[in-house]
């Protein structure tokens, strides 16, 4: 005895796995060009706790890198801007292709969910069971007595579509959410790109025990890639060994070498 399902239905778990293999890829293309170096950066500057015969000739070591590959990390922050992008273009894309897969659907599924309760009811309907529908035909073929193939049409209940409808909602909502917070990334990108007064009351804000006269110095003469190096090292440093960083980084930028040391 053989029966039928509708194409939706038997299709849910395949469109769901595509989906996590496409959210995959900007975390893929950004930790290949990545690279590790941000970890290696670090020189274990993040422990508060590091000895100071490991902390002074790291912290030397990281300001040496800084003005060695001073104006060479363009296409570092472009790579990640770009994975940023990726993202956006994701979640968009991806709306649309269950769109289509649901057959044009998706896209207001979670508006019509949303108004059900309000509308008439001589004309309610529920948009759930319209895009999964819980019952459906079936054709069961089966032997009969005399040995003859026969064709039965009946009803069939589809519980499966009962957890489809409420995933499928779900995701809906989640796809604005993630949408909405793209698209505010994308633009707090654009703002740091065009505006550079913008990079340093970032990483300000950020490092608050970094002297504001050598933040200005050091980002007077950093490029954008720089100031993501800066900023990415101000989130994993500890606070006080950024601050030293910075400060000795500010000095030998304005031709103190031999005048700083650390303390």
């Amino acid at each position: 005895m053989n029966g039928s399902s509708t194409p939706i239905t038997s299709g849910c778990a395949s469109c769901c796995f595509f989906q996590s293999i496409l959210f995959y890829v900007p975390r893929y293309y950004w930790k290949a060009v990545e690279g590790g170096r941000m970890k290696n950066l670090i020189l274990k500057l993040n422990d508060p706790c590091l000895d100071e015969k490991t902390k002074t000739p790291n912290k030397e070591l990281l300001v040496e890198y800084l003005m060695g590959n001073l104006n060479h990390h363009s296409t570092y922050v472009i790579s990640y801007i770009f994975a940023e992008l990726l993202n956006f273009i994701n979640v968009i894309g991806q709306m649309y292709l269950i769109d289509l897969f649901l057959g044009g659907e998706f896209s207001k599924y979670g508006v019509k969910v949303l108004q059900f309760s309000g509308w008439d009811g001589d004309i309610r309907y529920d948009p759930m069971i319209q895009v999964f529908p819980r019952i459906t035909k079936c054709k069961f073929h089966k032997y009969g007595s005399s040995g003859d193939l026969e064709k039965i049409d009946a009803l069939c209940i589809l519980p499966i579509n009962i957890l489809n409808e409420k995933i499928f909602i779900f995701i809906w909502f989640w796809f604005i959410i993630l949408a909405v917070m793209s698209g505010l990334v994308l633009i707090y990108r654009i703002v740091l790109l065009f505006w550079p007064a913008s990079r340093f009351m970032v990483t300000s804000c950020r490092s608050r025990l970094v002297k504001s006269d050598d933040l200005r110095t050091v980002l007077s003469r950093c490029w954008l890639g720089d100031w993501f190096i800066l900023d990415l090292l101000a989130k994993n440093l500890d606070s006080l060994n950024f601050r030293d960083v910075v400060s000795h980084f500010a000095a030998r930028l304005e031709g103190k070498k031999g005048d700083y040391s650390f303390p």
